[in-house]
């Protein structure tokens, strides 16, 4: 059965080449670190499963040290020039981002049609994956129409995955950390902890307090985490189900949802989100690299407040 398995390979099968592109590239002084950090990586993707979890912990430990200790460098591929990417562009007009587009298309399209294929009565695709299939699906169409019709060198799409990489740098694992740090905190019962915490110093004995609580909770979770989902069973264990549904018989689905919503204001608001807030100033070369935070404060603020009002409206309502 095709599942996410085969995904991660794709990706560990990329994080392979830049390694060995890392390591070729004599202009980088810290080429060894920097193709060291890719390649375990790419060993964590591929081969994650199947190394047991002594082998991936040690892994992380080690990217983290590479990372801490500036060992990763940035290369300098050989690439377009930005005036030249600048005039193929204008000449192509909008049809640029004609590739982009096929991945959504394909992303939809395969949601649906992925679980149909059956062998022996038993189904082809993990009908439980099959959104993340097709949106990896959808990134190698579109790669491959990409490539015929706009006739790059073959090695270019591997190169630009570098320049990429380089530029984003060991924040590129952070997503990754910050969501099983949700899990071990989950694990080791940080919610129950937060909610005696909560319970015994804070007003939470009305309705709206808790909803209030559980709200501004997940944002200043978010804040420290970087990750609504790693937020998420925290608060959702510490406030959520013992307060909003179980004390005030409130609805789960309402308080789940609207609750994520207010974990994504604190999303707005911390440099610990770093694909969302800190890689996009790196790959703009924004002066302040905090800029992006600063204009999305006062919105995450508005938001907040829009949610705990949402989710008081609704999550009572029978």
């Amino acid at each position: 059965m095709i599942g996410l398995e085969q995904v991660y390979w794709v990706a560990g099968a990329m994080f392979g080449g830049i390694a060995i592109r890392s390591w070729r590239d004599r202009s980088d002084r810290k080429r060894a670190g920097t193709a060291a950090f890719w390649a375990l990586l790419a060993v964590s993707f591929a081969f994650g499963s199947r190394i047991g979890d002594l082998a991936n912990g040690a892994i992380v430990l080690a990217l983290v040290i590479l990372g801490g200790t500036r060992a990763i460098g940035r290369g300098a591929p050989a690439t377009t020039s930005a005036r030249e990417r600048g005039a193929r562009a204008a000449a192509r007009g909008n049809a640029i981002f004609a590739p982009a587009l096929v991945i959504p298309l394909v992303a939809i399209v395969g949601t649906f049609a992925l679980a149909l294929p059956s062998w022996h009565g038993a189904p082809i695709v993990d009908p439980h994956e099959t959104t993340l299939l097709s949106l990896a699906l959808g990134v190698l169409v579109a790669l491959g129409a990409a490539i015929a019709w706009l006739r790059p060198p073959l090695i270019a799409p591997l190169d630009e995955a570098r320049r990429l990489a380089d530029s984003i740098g060991w924040a590129v694992i952070l997503p990754q950390l910050l969501a099983a740090l949700g899990a071990v905190f989950a694990a080791a019962g940080v919610g129950g902890d937060v909610g005696r915490i909560a319970t015994e110093w804070l007003p939470v004995e009305t309705p709206f307090a808790a909803v209030a609580t559980y709200c501004v909770g997940m944002a200043l979770f978010t804040v420290v985490m970087g990750n609504a989902f790693a937020a998420f069973p925290v608060m959702t264990a510490a406030i959520g189900i013992p307060l909003i549904v179980t004390r005030f018989a409130g609805n789960p689905a309402v308080m789940g949802s609207i609750g994520m919503l207010a974990g994504f204001c604190g999303t707005l608001a911390t440099p610990m989100a770093a694909n969302f807030n800190i890689v996009p100033a790196a790959l703009l070369e924004l002066p302040d690299r905090n800029g992006v935070i600063r204009v999305q404060i006062p919105t995450a603020i508005a938001m907040l407040i829009g949610n705990v009002a949402l989710m008081y409206w609704f999550v009572y309502r029978r």
